[in-house]
């Protein structure tokens, strides 16, 4: 056996090989202390296979939890019918009654433990009864009150443990609830984006078949063929559009009234600055670079990244004051919502408040960080490729 096996066995199986240990000494004990005052009258030949016997339950403790210790006991008040001194004078046993009523008093079954209590005192004051000699009153109460003691060790372990338990299963329950809490999140919030994105890309697709059309319209008879292929295109753009809406009604809740107004974009800012400002924000604009048009998606989601970020300064991070950057590059746009509120770890923008901007830099490859400032405060910080798709 090598050394590694050897120590995991001792790992598994300390507590038998004390009471393997603690069975062995009592013997020597036994051997030794023959005739010394108080010792047991019976022959070793009795005593040492009865010390044996008495411990052997405990070994089995494993599979028979309650039925293990609670025999020692029993066992312990037997042999002091037979011999009353032979348990008080091995001093090992005490120690091993000690772990027996901790056993008992750790139990999960609450009825078994107020058994084992029973049978601990019952048995404990029946062997110190049977000494010969008369017992003081402090004696017989006294001596079961250690292993009491060692009783309500073992129950307030077992309860410390019990609630341990129950604040792990607690905590995973919110887990799981938060997982599934930040799953649904991400499904409306993608639902969402299709569903403004569904506008844009309708817009687009529908002047293209109106011009598909109208250069169909304008083609000579003699370019037959030119003709039917537009207006091939133009039945696949009107298909597209019809499985769009069905796509967009199929994705709309019920209880959702359609909205009639032209998605926004960055410039409609001011009007949402000024919004914040009257609920109790002060936000100031920086525009770095020379602004141009963007993408119709892009601008969109350029104008819910900042009304996502004052909304969080405003209603979750108790700021008194926010500044809005807007960075035009060549091949990509950079924001930037900076608040002096209550700033918080950096995160990846798992946060249910910040899934539509993660949802939305997802969606054009773009970087987001989202966490505290080094002087205090909280930064949403955007990058939007361009990827040359300019208008």
């Amino acid at each position: 056996m090598n050394r590694d096996r050897a120590t995991q066995i001792a790992r598994e199986y300390w507590f038998e090989l004390l009471i393997a240990l603690m069975a062995i000494a009592g013997m020597v004990e036994l051997a030794i202390g023959r005739n010394y005052p108080g010792a047991p009258q019976t022959s070793l030949w009795f005593c040492v296979p009865a010390i044996a016997v008495l411990v052997s339950p405990l070994f089995l403790r494993r599979r028979f939890p309650f039925a293990g210790p609670a025999t020692y006991f029993v066992l312990a008040a037997l042999l002091a019918l037979v011999d009353p001194l032979l348990v008080p004078f091995v001093g090992s046993l005490g120690v091993v009654g000690l772990a027996a009523a901790f056993m008992l008093g750790n139990l999960r079954n609450g009825v078994q433990a107020a058994v084992g209590l029973g049978l601990v005192t019952g048995s404990l004051i029946f062997i110190v009864a049977a000494i010969p000699g008369e017992q003081t009153a402090s004696q017989l109460a006294f001596i079961p009150l250690r292993f009491i003691v060692a009783w309500v060790a073992g129950l307030f372990l077992r309860e410390r443990a019990e609630r341990a338990e129950a604040a792990e299963i607690r905590a995973a329950q919110a887990e799981r609830e938060r997982e599934a809490a930040a799953r649904i999140a991400v499904a409306e919030e993608r639902a969402r984006i299709a569903r403004e994105l569904h506008d844009i890309v309708a817009h687009a697709v529908s002047v293209m078949v109106l011009q598909v059309g109208a250069v169909r319209h304008k083609l000579p008879d003699e370019l037959a063929d030119d003709r039917e292929a537009l207006r091939s295109v133009e039945r696949a753009g009107r298909t597209a559009l019809t499985e769009m809406r069905r796509l967009l009604g199929a994705m709309r809740d019920e209880r959702e009234e359609v909205s009639f107004v032209p998605q926004p974009g960055l410039d409609g800012l001011d009007s949402l600055l000024e919004e914040v400002t009257r609920a109790g924000l002060p936000v100031e604009l920086h525009v770095d670079g020379d602004p141009f048009p963007l993408p119709r998606g892009v601008d969109l989601s350029a104008y819910r990244i900042v009304q996502e970020g004052l909304t969080n300064a405003l209603k979750h991070a108790r700021a008194t004051t926010a500044n809005v950057t807007v960075r035009y590059a060549l091949d990509e746009l950079h924001i930037e919502v900076r608040d002096n509120g209550v700033g918080t770890s950096t995160t990846d923008g798992l946060g249910h408040g910040l899934v539509g901007v993660r949802e939305r830099v997802k969606i054009y490859g773009g970087e987001m960080s989202a966490g505290a400032a080094n002087g205090g405060g909280f930064v949403l910080s955007t990058r939007l490729p361009l990827s040359g798709d300019r208008p």
